[in-house]
């Protein structure tokens, strides 16, 4: 598995080998001791898996918590093309308001890291596109924070020749300086913590 660190610092890219054959493929979307080497940590306990489906245009994100709790995500597809979309949103982070982007796609099952407060989006680029999320904390609506995907400031760029859908909440999302100006975005330092309490190897 061949790490590739983002322009987000602490989030990772992870490329899997794929074994196809006859019957199909096989893959291994989390590999420990890849991950560890490049991060410095074994995954985080998971407190939750989940999955999403989405048809062609389903925009969910920017997602992000705050820290304390602070969640960790590694996320991947096993269906389908996502445009996967990584902004740091930690407040005195060397890259805050810096963005990076990666396809994920059933095909490859390419994984992306994000540490705690980074925010995380995806625009589904095919019908019926799963994506599947590793979390370290059991989600709660309660600590689950959004920004724009349409903030002008942040510049995301979003695949053409679909019109986006979003939920309502995604819709009135506020901008990154909204956010900030109520004080909605995670502290750097924070976010730093909670991730130096995962369990070493």
């Amino acid at each position: 598995m061949k790490p590739r660190e983002l322009a987000v610092t602490g989030a990772f890219e992870f490329v899997p080998e794929t074994y196809p054959d006859d019957r199909g493929f096989f893959v291994s979307p989390y590999q420990e001791a890849a991950f560890a080497e490049a991060v410095g940590h074994p995954l985080f306990p998971v407190a939750q898996a989940s999955q999403s489906t989405s048809r062609r245009g389903v925009v969910r994100g920017v997602h992000y918590t705050l820290a304390p709790p602070g969640t960790a995500k590694y996320v991947y597809c096993t269906r389908g093309r996502a445009l996967d979309l990584v902004v740091d949103l930690r407040v005195g982070s060397p890259t805050f308001g810096r963005w990076d982007q990666l396809e994920l796609a059933g095909d490859t099952c390419r994984s992306v890291y994000l540490p705690p407060g980074v925010g995380h989006a995806f625009a589904a680029l095919e019908d019926d596109t799963v994506v599947c999320y590793l979390l370290s904390q059991e989600y709660q609506s309660r600590n689950e924070l959004a920004v724009s995907v349409f903030d002008a400031e942040i510049g995301l760029i979003l695949p053409s020749g679909a019109e986006p859908i979003l939920s309502e909440r995604d819709l009135l999302a506020p901008t990154l300086s909204g956010a900030a100006e109520r004080g909605l975005l995670p502290r750097y330092e924070a976010c730093l913590a909670v991730e130096k309490g995962f369990p070493r190897s």
